[in-house]
């Protein structure tokens, strides 16, 4: 690596820095991506799961930005069908909070913000005749629903990463970034491979900051205070925890629930058997990789759940839980779940021969390609336009099929691999999109090893091949969910094989 200059230094791993890298090669910049860990094992990981413009953001004002997320919902879901599929949310109508005409002109604006065209519009709902209606309090009669989008966050992370790489950009996971320097016209950083220790340098003419919780411990390791400047760079952690309860409502649609502090609570249909609620918004201090769900959280998220739903949540019901930091621009607002979620930009040098430092404060997941965009025009001003912008239309690695076309995907590779059963093959088509059939080269002799649920060698061989999976903590919590389905022994199995695979790829991917 040493022997070669790149334009574009990447320091994140997470959805900010893998859409840069992508959105940066296919303009013709020489790109390195390194990720001190696995891609998206911060963040972008443990999130809420949603490509929306962000309902609440309204009543903050936050206009430009729920425009550029409604504007962003179906550009996203078009160039990822398989990850990325269509929601509808209910909104109970709760007495004593926000009233119905706010909630009405609410979502009014957010039907007519964005340029809304395949998702179907906000309608009013009686909940003692739908069927949304059933698992919820008699007191309830009224509700909202409108459309949004889920999305498997960690693996359009993975995807992002996957296009950049097959355009020709390096992308290094378990690479720290220890050090990095200007010298001349470059930057000279320092790598670390985790597993090995080993160090290498490389140079490149911009760095790009795209570090998240520990963006100021990445400012650290340059030649640049962060703290300091008329504006500063100012980072607020707030955590936010979710839980994973066995699955409490029969239809596929999601829940918003208002709660009397102000914050709002999802109740999602997650993984077919379960649900999952959340979130929670805190502020947060220390180390972001330290961040677990708290007690008083874990009884917030069912407390809020439970002025709603017939049928108590109680902590004993949890499979599973995650908590995540995220890293908002600190705009001084008083409470965590007020902070603004949009991005901040600030560019350090890249005048008279310095090279540049481009830093990101804040984003979403639903902006993360328009904030990919803002960074290269950036790059273009310091390093001079190589290629046009083409991100808006550019499918995502096995999302080159139509829009409304998954369940014919789904057909045609049961068609294709008979063998599969009907929920195998709709798993796969849902992760992997097209690629699925490169996947499953060589039918079901090629299948291999079964480690539980339905989990074989050739996927496996897949992740470890072509998606950097490293761990069994890599395939099952963020390349799949299949944790949620494993035992203990099994889960120790996959983790086996994943080392055997690792040691015989060792050029991987």
């Amino acid at each position: 690596m040493s022997a070669e200059i790149f334009d574009i230094c990447v320091i994140g791993g997470g959805i900010n820095g893998c859409g840069i890298a992508r959105d940066a090669v296919g303009r013709g910049y020489s790109v390195c991506l390194a990720e001190m860990n696995d891609l998206a094992s911060g963040t972008s990981s443990w999130s809420t799961k949603l490509i929306h413009g962000g309902l609440r953001y309204l009543e903050h004002y936050e206009f430009r930005l729920v425009r550029e997320a409604l504007r962003e919902r179906e550009l996203l879901w078009a160039n990822a069908p398989h990850i990325i599929r269509p929601l509808r949310f209910v909104l109970p109508h709760h007495a004593g909070l926000r009233p119905a005409w706010m909630l009405r002109l609410g979502l009014f604006l957010y039907d007519h913000l964005g340029g809304r065209k395949l998702l179907p519009p906000a309608r009013s709902l009686d909940l003692h005749q739908d069927p949304a209606g059933k698992p919820l309090k008699a007191d309830y009669v009224r509700a909202f629903e409108y459309s949004d989008c889920w999305v498997d966050d960690a693996r359009l992370v993975v995807l992002n990463a996957r296009d950049a790489a097959d355009r020709g950009a390096a992308i290094h996971t378990r690479t720290a970034v220890t050090a990095a320097r200007r010298d001349g016209d470059c930057w000279r950083i320092t790598l670390q491979e985790k597993d090995t220790g080993r160090e290498s340098e490389i140079a490149a003419r911009l760095l790009v900051n795209a570090g998240g919780p520990w963006a100021d411990r990445v400012l650290s390791l340059s030649d640049q205070e962060g703290g300091e400047g008329e504006e500063g760079h100012r980072i607020r952690l707030v955590q936010g925890s979710h839980i994973v309860v066995p699955r409490l409502f029969a239809h596929d649609r999601c829940y918003i629930f208002q709660n009397t502090d102000g914050r709002i609570v999802f109740a999602i249909p997650y993984e077919g058997d379960f649900t999952l609620i959340g979130t929670t918004d805190r502020d947060y201090e220390g180390d972001p990789g330290d961040a677990a769900i708290t007690p008083e959280e874990t009884a917030y998220l069912c407390a809020a759940v439970n002025d709603y739903f017939r049928t108590p949540v109680t902590a004993d019901q949890i499979v599973w839980s995650y908590a995540g930091v995220r890293p908002l621009y600190d705009d001084g607002a008083s409470a965590a779940q007020e902070a603004t979620r949009d991005y901040v930009l600030r560019r350090d040098g890249g005048d008279g021969g310095t090279p540049a430092l481009v830093n990101i404060f804040g984003g979403k997941l639903t902006t993360y390609r328009r904030l990919g965009e803002a960074v290269l025009d950036h790059v273009e001003d310091v390093l001079g336009a190589r290629g046009p912008a083409w991100t808006r239309r550019a499918a995502l690695p096995g999302g080159d099929f139509p829009v409304t076309g998954f369940d014919d995907l789904v057909a045609r590779l049961s068609a294709d691999h008979p063998y599969l059963v009907p929920t195998h093959a709709r798993r796969l088509a849902r992760l992997y999109g097209t690629a699925a059939w490169d996947l499953l080269e060589g039918g079901e002799a090629a299948l291999g090893q079964h480690f539980g649920a339905d989990l074989y060698a050739a996927e496996l061989r897949h992740l470890v091949a072509r998606e950097w999976a490293a761990t069994g903590e890599d395939v099952l919590w963020r390349r799949t969910k299949l944790g949620l389905r494993l035992s203990e022994a099994e889960q120790n199995a996959v983790a086996d094989a994943v080392a055997e695979l690792r040691a015989a790829l060792p050029n991987r991917p």
